[in-house]
């Protein structure tokens, strides 16, 4: 099987890692692999360094791209778009919670692709209402690293929250809230070093497909406090594997203090999110009900 995996994004988020994940997957599963994406993406300077096949992506590299390949993976919008005349079944992952447009344009676009690949049950439900038929939809949720056993929850102080210069990723409320609560919050553009450290993370946004940096804390063993929207209560179960509020500053708040004050809770919320990642959110299970739909849309 030689599938080619196309991405637009410029920097480095939860779909590109998602993406990227995907591919060294595929890769050490026997699977061939091409990957194009912006010439100065992230994405694309990673996977050449991790000796992938890939190139830049423009309009004029698309037709020499796809020679040979058996399948195209769209990671994200612009590329379904790009992807969709290019006469090769076309598989297109789609990550965010918001509506399907309907206008003509839309609705020819979507119903192109041989199928889809949403990241929620909630996300099944937009390309449902959409008009897109079941059987042309898999949930197949993201995966991440679980690593080693993370750090004891004891001893950690670093309460964090993403810092992101998306309005919709609920930095203000984040800052009013913990304003409210006394509590500081350290806003973080590495998560990856900064969870193992952090004694919370505290996740808010207006609408999230599923939200993958919540399972990144999940499995660095960081008590979550996410908002109750889009798929995260799919993996954030309330008062099991974590808290869910919503976004009301008041509420934050409490939940911040809740999460701070009640430690025992906190530890017990841990240890349960981290089981759940190990169980049912790994790379490998990823990987595999990935590759299990590319052999039925080419069966």
């Amino acid at each position: 099987m030689f599938t080619l995996h196309i991405d637009s994004g410029n920097s480095m988020r939860g779909g590109q890692w998602q993406a990227l994940y995907l591919i060294r997957g595929l890769a050490v599963a026997g699977t061939r692999v091409r990957l194009l994406a912006p010439h100065d993406s992230p994405l694309l300077a990673t996977a050449i360094a991790d000796g992938i096949d890939a190139s830049p992506l423009t309009l004029a590299s698309i037709p020499s791209a796809i020679s040979g390949v058996d399948l195209i993976h769209a990671h994200d919008a612009r590329a379904h778009s790009l992807s969709t005349a290019t006469g090769k079944p076309l598989l297109v992952s789609r990550r965010v919670a918001f509506p399907v447009r309907r206008g003509l344009a839309s609705r020819w676009k979507y119903g192109r692709a041989a199928h889809y690949i949403a990241v929620s049950k909630c996300v099944r439900q937009r390309l449902l209402d959409a008009g897109i038929a079941l059987d042309r939809i898999s949930v197949v949720y993201d995966g991440v690293e679980a690593g080693p056993e993370p750090p004891p929850l004891e001893g950690r102080t670093l309460i964090v929250a993403l810092d992101s210069d998306d309005p919709g990723k609920g930095k203000d409320i984040v800052e009013k809230a913990a304003h409210v609560a006394k509590i500081p919050v350290h806003f973080s553009r590495n998560l990856t070093d900064d969870l193992p450290r952090a004694a919370a993370f505290v996740y808010i946004t207006d609408l999230e497909g599923l939200g993958s940096a919540a399972l990144l804390a999940m499995a660095a063993g960081a008590p979550v406090l996410a908002s109750r929207v889009g798929g995260l209560p799919e993996i954030v179960e309330d008062g099991v594997t974590g808290l869910l509020t919503s976004n009301r500053i008041g509420d934050v708040a409490s939940g911040l203090q809740r999460l701070i004050t009640d430690r025992a809770l906190a530890a017990q919320l841990a240890s349960a999110a981290r089981a759940r990642v190990v169980r049912d959110f790994t790379v490998e299970r990823m990987v595999d009900e990935t590759l299990r739909v590319y052999e039925r849309i080419l069966s």
